[in-house]
């Protein structure tokens, strides 16, 4: 196995225990009541939780967040992911793909995504201290074309970048080369994080440089730079706990909407149907979660899954009905601060 193989795999591993995940900080969706309708008349008929990614409808908003991909075992942990992503009819994202563009061996691990999941939109993925570095777009598009992708996720991580060993923590001309990528890629591009947050600002740039998407992946679920420092053997120090909440994320950078036509994607510590509606309500279009879904998918495999976000999408349909919200749309700002209650 490779460095990076390796590497992915420590990541499932490390990402498995409690120990990778903040301790202190969460997600702040706790901070957050819903506004209920006590003359609510709607019932489960009235209500409509199917939404559009890009032009494709998806069942309820929903994306299953790009986790692995690089090592052998990681094909079945990504063939079982389709699977319950085509049952359920929602988007899924693809691990960071740089391994196979250094293995072509590796390329299975990510097309067993499009394969298994053969209705729904894939969303491949590079990670921007990649991206940086290529001369021209010939790699991204090997990346695209390989999962037959809807959209093209570039990830964020440069606290990790710093963190990790051997890694490439310098993201100069970053935003030039998004721009240029933008130009070049004939499918939507989504800049995500990996847990650190994207703010406002953050954002605000991104978008003026061309970008249809952003993925705001907050902290208060996985800390990233924490599994590295396991990884490197090193006790955790303050960096562990770096990043904006996602709740603070999804609020603020919705205020862009005002201004902009992006695609908005809610994720960092969604760990439950309440954190997933909440997501919604404070403004994102849809929300996403890894660390639930990995740990579902390798202890009751897809159909684990599956039940899981079932039950998720009828949560959120009865607090629609409880809110009085008929659709996604509705239903946002339909929350209140819990110290506003007393």
């Amino acid at each position: 196995m490779g460095n990076i193989g390796k590497r992915k795999k420590d990541h499932v591993e490390i990402s498995l225990s409690t120990e990778s995940k903040f301790a202190e900080k969460t997600n702040g969706f706790e901070n957050y009541d819903f506004l209920h309708f006590a003359t609510s008349e709607l019932t489960g008929a009235d209500v409509s939780v199917q939404v559009d990614f890009f032009g494709k409808k998806i069942s309820f908003p929903f994306l299953i967040a790009s986790m692995t991909g690089g090592f052998e075992e990681s094909l079945n942990i990504n063939a079982l992911l389709a699977e319950a992503a085509e049952e359920l009819k929602i988007p899924i994202g693809v691990g960071s793909q740089r391994a196979m563009l250094e293995n072509s061996s590796l390329e299975k691990t990510f097309k067993i995504i499009r394969e298994k999941a053969r209705s729904v939109p894939v969303v491949a993925n590079i990670g921007a201290a990649e991206l940086i570095q290529f001369k021209d777009f010939t790699p991204v598009q090997k990346i695209v074309e390989t999962v037959e992708a809807d959209a093209l996720f570039v990830h964020l991580n440069l606290l990790q970048e710093i963190v990790q060993e051997g890694g490439k923590p310098d993201f100069t001309g970053l935003l030039n080369k998004i721009n240029e990528l933008t130009k070049f890629c004939e499918v939507p591009v989504i800049v995500k994080e990996v847990g650190f947050g994207i703010g406002k600002e953050s954002a605000k740039a991104l978008l003026d440089a061309g970008v249809q998407g952003i993925d705001v992946a907050g902290a208060g679920g996985t800390s990233w730079s924490k599994i590295e420092q396991i990884r490197n053997g090193k006790e955790p120090d303050g960096f562990s706990e770096w990043g904006l909440p996602t709740s603070y994320c999804v609020r603020t950078v919705a205020e862009l909407k005002a201004h902009y036509d992006f695609l908005l994607i809610a994720s960092g510590g969604i760990q439950n149907s309440f954190d997933f509606a909440k997501a919604l309500a404070l403004g994102g279009d849809l929300a996403s979660s890894a660390g639930i879904i990995l740990k579902t998918v390798t202890e009751k495999g897809a159909s684990g899954v599956v039940e899981l976000l079932k039950k998720w999408n009828k949560d959120l349909i009865t607090i629609m009905i409880l809110t009085n919200s008929k659709n996604v749309q509705e239903l946002k700002g339909k929350l209140i601060l819990k110290k506003e209650l007393f």
